[in-house]
């Protein structure tokens, strides 16, 4: 589903000058309900009981399946395909052929790998770190959700793609600084302040990154590049599940959260040695799409 969703957006914007904004305002509404879905889910278990949310989870489709069915978009042609084994190594030949979305790509899956420990261990922290209870878990849920909310805001906002480059940047160092505080708090006001920040980091870092791959990716490469940030996002979030419960288990959960926050940071200042080469690898694609002005040849 995911893959297909994301390239979706493309074909139901008309103009391109909107392409940018439809795309980080997708990927916003999907981080930010994956950050506010556990927040109200927290308080819904508190009040009512944990049935109830599957309930209510299983219903929320139907909302869905109307929405989908009044969706109209132009036909297109037909590509032909050759077979998928071929077309899914040209994908890989792809990705890893372009510094930028390779760049993007390892330090989406480094990021989700370390930053699951958040809603992974975070029932512990309610309970074994803070003394809370359920209440305690929605609290710290709705904080980390908010943030996300203001990040997506933000990112609909903005005018252009120029400059999210540096916002990926910044929002993955922030993400990597506030795993490694928050193994250090103890109150929950503290700790609410940091998952605040946490969670609107994440929504940026995850946004930005999938609206400059949007951008800067060849048409016909579209879906492929799409799965394999779905799998960089996704599919490393099982193995970032099973490596945070093994290290709470071994060393507690906060002394997890200050490993995964410091690999985090390690990788993101890897990523921040690549940025010059980075901008350079976009900057033409951003020329030939309009999207910066191309430099004037003197006569």
């Amino acid at each position: 589903d995911m893959p297909a969703r994301q390239s979706f957006i493309v074909e139901m914007v008309d103009d391109r000058k909107d392409l940018g904004n439809a795309i980080a305002l997708n990927s916003s509404m999907v981080h930010t309900a994956r950050m506010l879905g556990p927040s109200i889910a927290g308080f819904l278990i508190y009040s009512v009981g944990e049935g109830y949310c599957f309930l209510i989870d299983g219903f929320s489709y139907f909302f869905v399946l109307v929405a989908l069915s009044f969706v109209k978009v132009k036909p297109r042609d037909v590509l032909v395909h050759k077979s998928a084994w071929f077309e899914l190594r040209e994908g890989f030949q792809y990705a890893l052929a372009s510094p930028t979305i390779r760049s993007l790509l390892l330090l989406v899956a480094v990021a989700s790998l370390m930053f699951t420990s958040q809603s992974v261990l975070m029932p512990i922290v309610a309970d074994k770190v803070l003394g809370g209870n359920e209440q305690t878990l929605g609290f710290l849920l709705g904080s980390s959700g908010f943030g996300a909310l203001l990040g997506a805001l933000y990112l609909a906002s903005r005018e252009s793609v120029r400059g999210l480059s540096r916002v990926i940047y910044r929002a993955a160092l922030v993400l990597g600084t506030g795993l490694c505080c928050f193994c250090f708090s103890r109150v929950l006001p503290l700790s609410m302040m940091i998952l605040f920040i946490t969670g609107g980091s994440t929504v940026l870092l995850l946004a930005s990154s999938n609206t400059v791959l949007q951008t800067i990716v060849d048409e016909d490469k579209r879906g492929r590049v799409m799965s394999l940030f779905s799998l960089a996002f996704m599919g490393m979030a099982p193995f970032g599940s099973l490596l945070s419960g093994t290290l709470a288990g071994e060393l507690g959960a906060s002394y997890t959260f200050g490993i995964c926050g410091s690999i985090c940071l390690a990788s993101t200042l890897i990523f921040g040695r690549s940025l010059p080469k980075i901008r350079a690898h976009m900057r033409p694609i951003y020329q030939q799409k309009g999207i910066i002005p191309m430099p004037q040849i003197e006569q």
